[in-house]
């Protein structure tokens, strides 16, 4: 397709999707606008069951779409390409879709997962970024799909991801690109330039866990905190340089939990590592770190989400235990009995919350410090959900392992 042709067939989706006086909710990175797991809307009753509006096969993979303005950006596999595609929401048609060669061999331990990609596009300012499983970093034109560069780390690290995949998400902050690149002992994070790809700055002290960086303000200081192969790190926003980092690590090394911030303090979790509140204090350009609270809950893959006074999220012990935790204290309020599931992607709506577990089974439970309530229960797929549900204006947006589906509320 040309460009006169590609940009008729952006207006022609922008004229049928957007149309006068219809507003859509955006979810444009790994968990959400704010990156915090929180929907932009809420829901005032939850439906008996979901009306299923379409079924689109993309291919396979655990990336959480991105979605704007009535359009969906996905990153998948098909064959030995990874590809990324622009669709409309209202009708799943395609505006564009590009792809490149990514073969990639699996380590045996993760082949249940699949081949990817397992890490979200972000989409700012006109691009979407992506981050394949083997470590290739793209940038493409939002509106036309033209790319504007892409980085493969072969001549930089020996491995160009870690040992079970790459599953980190890109940060874009300003006009700067985020992503600890690099593979098993052996990696960067690193700022680029989003517009040219350039390499402002890199953090080179370990390779990369499977965790996503967060933008954090401490003490006056704007920082970018993530999970490393075997730490909790903190750099400098403006230069890179490390500002404070702590010793993290999980059985076989796959520290996977996105940091949560509360307040002044990072909430922090791993497999069978239990959950730990710190509180980073700066004293004169020095760094001190203080443990909070600490608590036996311990999560795996699944990030927990924060409301007010409230940490929703999914234990590993019992197969997979929803809880309730205050987050100023570590004190549990609830948890369920168990046998919830290995994964669940928890999304924040209103005075819910929807889990979507990796069964495909999408729970909506009440925002409560009591109990754990369940509102309702829907199953959306017939094939495993890795990837985090995108709750819209009455429109739930599910990626299973092959095929992305859009299910009305109404």
């Amino acid at each position: 397709m040309n460009t006169t042709a590609r940009r008729f067939a952006w207006a022609v989706a922008l004229t049928v999707v957007v149309g006068p006086g219809v507003a859509f909710a955006d979810w444009t990175q790994w968990r959400g606008g704010d990156r915090d797991g929180v929907a932009s809307v809420s829901v005032e009753a939850w439906p008996e069951a979901l009306s299923l509006t379409w079924r689109h096969e993309i291919g396979t993979g655990h990336a959480t779409p991105a979605v704007a303005d009535g359009l969906i950006y996905t990153h998948s596999r098909q064959g030995e390409d990874e590809v990324v595609s622009c669709l409309t929401l209202h009708g799943h048609d395609v505006v564009w879709s590009k792809s490149y060669p990514a073969p990639y061999r699996m380590n045996p331990a993760a082949r249940g997962h699949g081949p990817g990609p397992k890490s979200s596009p972000t989409l700012a300012s006109g691009t979407v970024v992506t981050l394949g499983i083997s470590g290739i970093l793209s940038a493409y034109a939002a509106e036309t799909g033209d790319l504007r560069w892409q980085k493969r780390f072969d001549d930089r690290f020996a491995s160009t991801a870690p040992v079970f995949g790459t599953a980190m998400s890109p940060l874009v902050d300003g006009d700067v690109v985020i992503a600890h690149v690099g593979g098993d002992g052996d990696g960067a994070l690193i700022a680029l330039d989003l517009v040219t790809g350039d390499e402002r700055w890199a953090w080179d002290g370990d390779g990369p866990g499977y965790a996503s960086p967060v933008a954090v303000e401490l003490g006056g200081v704007l920082q970018y905190v993530t999970q490393t192969q075997k730490h909790v790190v903190s750099v400098d926003a403006a230069s890179g340089a490390l500002l404070w980092s702590m010793p993290y690590t999980t059985p076989y090394e796959q520290n996977a939990i996105t940091p949560v911030a509360y307040g002044d303090t990072i909430l922090l979790s791993g497999l069978d590592s239990g959950a730990v509140a710190i509180r980073p204090r700066e004293d004169d350009g020095a760094w001190t770190l203080d443990e909070v609270w600490r608590s036996e809950l311990s999560m795996y893959m699944s990030t927990p989400v924060l409301s007010g006074d409230r940490l929703i999220g999914l234990a590993g012990k019992r197969k997979g235990q929803f809880f309730c935790l205050d987050p100023s204290t570590g004190d549990t309020l609830w948890t369920t009995e168990g046998r919830e599931g290995d994964y669940a992607g928890i999304v924040g709506v209103g005075d819910a919350f929807v889990c979507l577990t990796s069964d495909a089974e999408l729970h909506v439970i009440r925002d409560s410090a009591d109990a754990y309530d369940e509102i309702a229960t829907y199953k959306v797929a017939d094939k495993p959900t890795w990837a985090h549900p995108v709750v819209l204006d009455g429109q739930i947006l599910v990626k299973d392992e092959d095929s992305l589906s859009l299910w009305s509320l109404r």
